[in-house]
Formats: structure tokens, sequence, C-alpha cells
């Protein structure tokens, strides 16, 4: 089962893909023909996996394309968007000083891991 992707959630990962590795444009052509899958984190964290039409699921593997930090240092928090085997996967979110964040951050929160 899938969906569309919210606004929020394509935003994210457009914003993700063109400005982490320079691979991850690439992957900009899966990701106009991704949806989500309706997989939750049990966590409660605002992490989402693709299944890209036309495409299987990605196989297990993460292999990032964009890494990410977001927060004040005592909120800290990060987000980094993977695909496996040439299959655009998904995006996590996790809490580096706390509870990973229920909700996605807005592309203009973030800030390389390696800056």
């Amino acid at each position: 089962m899938s969906r569309p992707l919210t606004e929020e959630e394509r935003s994210l990962a457009k914003w993700m893909l063109e400005n982490g590795a320079s691979e991850g444009k690439a992957f900009l052509v899966q990701l106009a023909n991704a949806r989500a899958t309706s997989w939750k984190c049990s966590c409660g964290c605002a992490s989402y996996k693709f299944k890209v039409e036309g495409m299987p699921e990605a196989p297990p593997g993460t292999h990032i394309l964009g890494d990410f930090f977001f927060g004040s240092d005592a909120e800290l928090s990060g987000a980094f968007i993977f695909e496996s085997e040439g299959i655009l996967s998904g995006v996590e979110i996790y809490g580096l000083s706390g509870a990973a964040p229920s909700v996605l951050p807005l592309p203009s929160q973030l800030r390389p891991v390696n800056a």
C-alpha cells in the first residue's frame, strides 16, 4: 500500500537530493514517481519510506545521499535521505540530544553534517 507524498515530504526530499551528495541529483527522476509507503516507525518519528512507481521495493540497505542536522545544540536532530541498490528508499528523521522529532523539518532549517 502506498499514498501520494505530501507537499512537505516531496519538498524536503527534493531539497535533500539537490543539496546532498552530487550523486543525489540523479535520484530526482525517481522522486518524481515516488509515493510514500504505509510504513510507520514504531518510535513515532517523522521518517518515511518511498515506493517508486515502476520499480521493485527497495531492498534492505542504506546508502546515504544527503545527511543534515537541524535544531539547536540542546535539541539537535538529524535527517538523511537514502537509497539501496539504485532505488530511492526513504528519509530518516532522528534525534541526537533527545527523542526523534515527530514532524518534518523545513528545508531552510537543515545544515550539512559535514559543514
